[in-house]
């Protein structure tokens, strides 16, 4: 008897939702992974969960730029990042250029986990 109850006890924790303990995911973004836009001068990250503000941001990095093929990449400087619940917004203080673009994001939940990810767009 005792060994069901402990077997039970070890279901009911496993059954408990997780999702206070869920660590936050890129579910959209603007522009979006591989996407071609046009002189962007806000960035919108989208998660499932929402975000602590002050720990969670992006880095931007220009990696290409048309006409120069040995272009070293070049972090984007000067953006300020706003978290409202579970967006992220990067206003640019101007449009980005023509180019190629990493950005590398970094998001922080309740959960106190630093969760990071990266994708590439471009910029006609």
């Amino acid at each position: 008897m005792k060994s069901i109850i402990s077997a039970l006890t070890m279901l009911a924790a496993l059954a408990a939702p997780v999702s206070a303990y869920a660590h936050p995911r890129l579910v959209a973004a603007d522009p979006k992974a591989e996407s071609t836009v046009a002189k962007p001068t806000k960035l919108t990250l989208t998660f499932s969960e929402t975000l602590v503000g002050p720990i969670s941001g992006v880095e931007i990095t220009m990696t290409g730029m048309p006409g120069m093929a040995n272009h070293k990449p070049m972090p984007v400087k000067g953006f300020k990042t706003e978290v409202t619940d579970k967006t992220m917004t990067v206003v640019l203080p101007r449009a980005l250029p023509a180019g190629t673009y990493d950005l590398k994001w970094h998001a922080v939940a309740a959960d106190q986990h630093r969760i990071e990810g990266k994708y590439s767009f471009k910029v006609k």
